[in-house]
């Protein structure tokens, strides 16, 4: 009788392994897929969150748009004002006489910026602000930039002092000890071209009469008071250059005083810059700023539909040849797309005008919106207190948009709820993903274990069967 033998073929267990997991895994990679999609939504919604942000923005401009002014003079190179929204729409005649400006002194020429002035003794140097009276003790003249017969008043508002010591007796030194001190005068050095070329230059921060210099000193060696030293009323050591000295002007032919060149409520809302002098009034325009309201307004279509366009786009349900929307059939979304419709579907009440598309701002059939500013510039130049109602009373369109944008975004609002629900999901998922994947290591391990071992069991069997092979082989061999 003749025995046959057949070797077993070793088992490729990382093959098997690899097999067996990508089937026991499947459960993960379907919770994988949900966890993408929820995220996939999430981010949908962190979109339209910063869109419906940028549309309240725009709702809340276009209100404060219908506020603004604007003012509009003859010559800019006189003055140049702005409006606010308590300034009053009219014509204003403004006639600039007198600019203000800020008192200079200059001190006596030295040979060098970084030479020691006097010893070093220690000098404290005080500084004062208040008003100069040329004409107080009569007959109070202005000569050279040195007062006779003049007075000081102090403003009041208190002295500083500097002291200046063997570190900073210098031109240098004493210019950036009074800048540091940023006590109302602000010192350079200029250079005169002169055998003693480095003049120090004191300025009034601020302009007008109220802000001249009385400058004191004590202590020391003299050397820094003969250099500073400055009283209109005596010793001055010091050289006026120019005089401090407010804005005159008129308003409609009403005198006006002002320490700054800078003047708010001169006109109610208004703040005028004056520029130049002038003889003859320039006229000041006070007008509704139709062009930034028309801005706004465009700025509003354009958040509108940048807004109506994503939800459109997410929204949407898949078809044979196309992919849906990552928020197709989410409930939140179409909460928000109903609210916005009964917004605009909801006329505003209290005024002639009623609806947008009265003043330009119309859907077009595919739901975007479109801005005719020639009819929004009509509406407001028929009335535009009804305009302004339209969009800004409390029933208006602005004010209810901006109310249901603000809405939504609020912490409990319908995004922020939404996507606290979506987080929670993927929380939870991952987590499952966590347990399932730790079940995925254990259960790769047991297979590679048993599927090894199955392998040495092989391998044992086929060296068993090959011995006994060869064993009757033999036997039958010896027998014949």
């Amino acid at each position: 009788m003749a025995i046959t033998s057949s070797s077993s073929t070793a088992l490729d267990v990382p093959t098997l392994v690899s097999q067996l997991m990508a089937v026991e895994r499947r459960p993960i990679d379907k919770l994988n897929a949900r966890i993408a999609s929820y995220e996939s939504k999430i981010s949908s919604f962190g979109t339209l969150s910063s869109l419906v942000s940028t549309f309240q923005t725009a709702a809340k401009t276009l209100n404060a748009g219908l506020q603004k002014l604007a003012a509009a003079p003859s010559d800019s190179s006189v003055i140049s004002a702005t409006a606010g929204s308590t300034a009053v729409p009219g014509t204003y005649a403004v006639n600039v006489s007198q600019l203000a400006q800020s008192q200079n002194l200059i001190a006596a020429g030295q040979a060098s910026r970084t030479a020691a002035i006097g010893s070093g003794a220690a000098t404290t140097v005080t500084f004062d602000l208040g008003t100069i009276d040329p004409n107080t003790l009569g007959g109070g003249t202005l000569t050279d930039g040195i007062y006779s017969g003049a007075s000081f008043t102090s403003s009041g508002s208190g002295t500083a002092s500097i002291v200046i010591d063997g570190t900073n007796n210098t031109l240098e030194g004493i210019r950036d000890a009074i800048n540091a001190a940023n006590m109302g005068v602000t010192a350079t050095i200029v250079n005169d071209g002169s055998g003693t070329p480095y003049r120090l230059a004191l300025t009034s921060a601020n302009s007008g009469v109220g802000n001249s210099m009385k400058i004191t000193t004590s202590g020391g060696d003299g050397s820094i008071d003969s250099l500073l030293a400055y009283d209109p009323a005596g010793t001055q050591n010091l050289t006026q250059t120019l005089a401090a000295q407010n804005a005159q002007f008129t308003v409609n032919g009403i005198a006006i005083t002002s320490a700054s060149n800078t003047v708010s409520e001169a006109i109610q809302g208004v703040t005028l810059t004056l520029k130049n002098t002038t003889a003859a009034p320039t006229s000041l325009a006070v007008t509704r700023d139709t062009t930034a309201i028309n801005t706004a307004a465009a700025g509003f279509v354009e958040a509108y539909n940048a807004l109506s366009s994503q939800i459109k786009s997410r929204s949407a349900y898949g078809t044979d040849t196309t992919g849906g929307g990552s928020l197709a059939g989410d409930g939140t979304l179409h909460l928000m797309q109903d609210q916005l419709r009964g917004i605009f579907n909801t006329p505003a009440s209290g005024g002639t005008l009623t609806s947008l598309a009265q003043v330009g701002i119309a859907f077009q059939k595919d739901g975007s919106l479109a801005l005719d500013s020639s009819k929004l510039e009509s509406a407001m130049a028929a009335d535009f207190s009804d305009v302004t109602h339209l969009f800004s009373s409390s029933t208006g369109y602005a004010t209810r948009l901006e109310a249901w944008a603000k809405s939504a975004l609020a912490a409990g609002g319908l995004i922020d709820t939404r996507t606290q629900s979506l987080n929670q999901y993927v929380k939870d998922r991952n987590e499952e993903v966590d347990r399932l994947e730790s079940r995925m290591t254990a259960l790769e391990k047991k297979y590679r274990t048993e599927y090894t071992n199955l392998n040495l069991l092989l391998s044992s069997m086929n060296s068993t069967s090959t011995y006994l092979t060869q064993q009757l082989a033999s036997s039958q061999s010896n027998n014949n």
